[in-house]
């Protein structure tokens, strides 16, 4: 892909303005540093538990000002994610500072809790998203709602604004390091330095699969999905097969959100950068995919959730925290 330092590329997305550290722009490093090399804030978050519409149940972790008018910004994390994710606590730490409203919608079992179900949460999984969503625009109506998804996160909160279409739930959101396609994902992280990334998220995930034997031996054949090496050998054995799908390939067809860009209204930013070491760049969408009110913008440089810059310094935010928060007009 031609990347131009200005303006807009061949696909027709905006190029974005991230400069990296000079010492930091190997992707591995703008991945990994932010995970082993800073010390960040500890948030003291309020935890919440919701009862859902199966009898299972999700954590919230709300942070900043209890006022019922004051904006809210819901987080959706990452794969293996949750509130204590460093790219979470900077940003509700930022957004604390300038007294807006955090919360940060945990997946099923992310919580720190295993859920009471054998389902958890996949990168199409929209029905728990939104039924939160929906519950705290009914207790908080005169807040105006934004949200800003993760990687997986970033992929679930794209759906879920397609099939919410012309519903004015939330006023505007970010969406960052989307993985567009989940097999062309899945498949780079089988090859070259990314299964790094594959090895270490795998081996988190067995350790749920391991916690859940009970709920899901009767569901799937644990031996397989623990002795599984891919995360395509992982989603046929267990993925799929839990949440409904027939094999990994229709959980991919089904679960990537490219198709979906079209369908959304509200305004969107997607932040991806092309050396991310996790999401594919062949599946970055060209402009004519979008709805009218979403934005690609597309940096040479930031690793998977790096975008590590020149001021390191966390304590009003990363460039990442405050392009989101411009962004948002908070």
């Amino acid at each position: 892909m031609a990347l131009q330092l200005q303006g807009f590329n061949s696909k027709g997305n905006k190029t974005s303005n991230f400069r990296p550290h000079w010492w930091c722009r190997n992707k591995h490093f703008q991945t990994l540093w932010p995970l082993a090399s800073r010390t960040y804030p500890r948030p003291s978050y309020r935890r919440e538990k919701i009862r859902l519409y199966d009898d299972d149940f999700i954590d919230l972790d709300w942070l900043g000002p209890k006022s019922k008018n004051i904006p809210i910004v819901l987080v959706l994390h990452g794969l293996e994610g949750s509130s204590q994710s460093h790219y979470v606590r900077t940003l509700t730490n930022a957004l604390e500072i300038r007294q807006v409203r955090s919360c940060v919608i945990h997946f099923r079992g992310c919580g720190g809790k295993i859920n009471k179900k054998p389902r958890s949460y996949h990168g199409g999984e929209t029905r728990d998203p939104t039924f939160i969503i929906k519950n705290i625009r009914r207790q908080y109506p005169d807040a105006p709602l934004f949200a800003v998804g993760y990687s997986l996160g970033a992929s679930v909160l794209i759906k879920l604004l397609a099939e919410l279409r012309d519903e004015s739930i939330l006023r505007s959101a970010v969406a960052v390091a989307v993985p567009f396609e989940l097999r062309s994902t899945v498949k780079k992280l089988e090859r070259g330095s990314s299964r790094f990334y594959q090895y270490w998220l795998l081996k988190h995930m067995k350790n749920t699969v391991r916690s859940k034997k009970q709920l899901l031996e009767n569901h799937i054949d644990i031996k397989k999905v623990l002795c599984a090496r891919t995360f395509h050998e992982f989603d046929d054995a267990g993925t799929a097969p839990v949440h409904g799908f027939r094999d990994a390939e229709e959980y991919y067809k089904k679960a990537s959100c490219r198709k979906d860009l079209i369908k959304i209204r509200i305004p969107v930013l997607i932040l991806n950068s092309i050396d991310d070491p996790v999401t594919c760049e062949t599946s970055i969408p060209h402009a004519k995919e979008l709805g009218p009110n979403v934005v690609v913008e597309l940096s040479r440089y930031g690793g998977h959730i790096g975008y590590v810059g020149s001021a390191i310094s966390y304590k009003y935010g990363t460039w990442l925290d405050n392009k989101i928060i411009e962004y948002l007009n908070l």
